[in-house]
């Protein structure tokens, strides 16, 4: 495709493709090889050493690992993009690379539970360290910034809360003390939210949840400067391994074409289930960007994201015993434990992805036994609608 700024939807289909490099294939082809010949062994040797261009081994470099890198990076407004054999492989990357023994991370309120591991992992094993900050000011955010504090990273919205963090001025602050900024952008995918446009460094997404769409790859991505990829995928990503298949590379390329279309049916389903949701008398309290308690929301998802997004979380009033009866009566939505699937999904933080979590520094994070995840899928809303009407009805 030529060099033009396509509107996203084209982009999405189009960018970092040329057919014509790879004999006219209007699909990038699957190049599903371990490694490359080279045509002498003095090439070989100028590939090693980074005088000449071209592919080794596909932990290190694949046409087809190309093509989805160079396209998210395009998506996401970065300069270059590193594909990852998981989500964690790829906050495990990044999170070394920008860090040393000694350091400090200052996190978003809440984070995934793995990412939660990772932190705790790295503070007993290396001594970095970590604080979380609810970052509802740039007073704050400098307030808990420390002299060592290497990076601030920060999902929004936050998993599973659904709270918002003001990406513009998180950057602001970072910038004054020359502290990159990473995001977790899984929520939104770059069709809803381009964090680097909002002044972030890094961006990281669980490529297994909207990316895909379809529920049957796990994968990683990173975007970000060409010279932070490059020192990544030198690194952290070749050293340790967590490098993608190039069959899931084919098949994320396949879910990036439909993502803006799937993504306007998640959010028009999820916007259709608050409306319902909201007034329920069984249901205590609702988590939506653009409809929540948590002030000042409203605005900074107008100033961010381009629609709210497909995944709500609420509570229902009673116990977590009362949160697993309602579960277990529903019967189109599936109990699962990821999102952004055609299929609606629902899980119970607090047993499920954040159970690792110790329960005081869970409820800090503002995730009660109550509280329920729904990741609204691409059925007619109506339908889901009434399988949560008939399951609130059983309890």
């Amino acid at each position: 495709m030529e060099n033009k700024n396509y509107r996203f939807e084209t982009e999405a289909i189009h960018s970092g493709y040329h057919s014509d490099e790879h004999k006219g294939s209007l699909v990038p082809p699957l190049y599903q090889t371990s490694t490359f010949t080279f045509s002498s062994a003095e090439q070989g040797e100028r590939r090693f050493a980074g005088q000449e261009e071209g592919f080794i081994y596909s932990r290190l470099g694949n046409p087809t690992v190309k093509v989805l890198e160079d396209r998210m990076a395009h998506l996401e407004r970065g300069e270059a993009g590193l594909a990852f054999s998981s989500g964690m492989a790829a906050v495990s990357a990044v999170l070394t690379a920008l860090t040393k023994t000694g350091d400090h991370i200052l996190c978003s309120q809440g984070v995934y539970s793995s990412t939660f591991g990772l932190l705790e992992l790295l503070k007993s094993k290396y001594n970095i360290d970590h604080d979380f900050s609810a970052m509802t000011s740039s007073e704050t955010l400098e307030n808990e910034l420390r002299p060592n504090t290497s990076c601030i990273y920060i999902e929004t919205p936050i998993n599973p809360t659904m709270q918002l963090v003001d990406l513009e001025m998180a950057a602001s602050v970072a910038k004054q003390r020359g502290i990159p900024v990473v995001v977790d952008n899984t929520f939104c995918s770059p069709y809803l939210q381009t964090p680097i446009s909002h002044g972030c460094d890094i961006v990281i997404h669980s490529a297994t949840k909207y990316i895909c769409g379809h529920g049957d790859v796990i994968a990683g991505l990173v975007i970000g400067t060409s010279e932070f990829i490059k020192r990544v995928a030198k690194t952290t990503q070749k050293d340790f391994g967590g490098t993608i298949s190039p069959f899931d590379a084919w098949l994320l390329l396949r879910g990036l074409k439909t993502l803006p279309v799937r993504m306007d049916r998640h959010c028009e389903n999820a916007s259709m289930l608050v409306e319902y949701l909201k007034t329920h008398p069984k249901v205590e309290t609702l988590y939506f960007p653009g409809f929540s308690d948590y002030e000042n929301d409203t605005k900074i998802m107008h100033k961010q994201m381009k629609k709210p997004g497909g995944l709500i979380s609420f509570t229902i009033k009673g116990t977590k015993e009362t949160a697993q009866l309602f579960m277990n009566h529903l019967r189109l939505i599936k109990i699962a434990v990821s999102l952004g699937d055609a299929e609606t999904l629902i899980q119970h933080p607090a047993t499920m992805t954040h159970a690792v979590v110790p329960k005081e520094e869970r409820r800090k994070m503002g995730i009660e036994d109550t509280l329920l995840r729904l990741s609204v899928g691409l059925e007619a809303w109506e339908d889901i609608k009434e399988d949560l009407e008939q399951a609130l009805q059983n309890i």
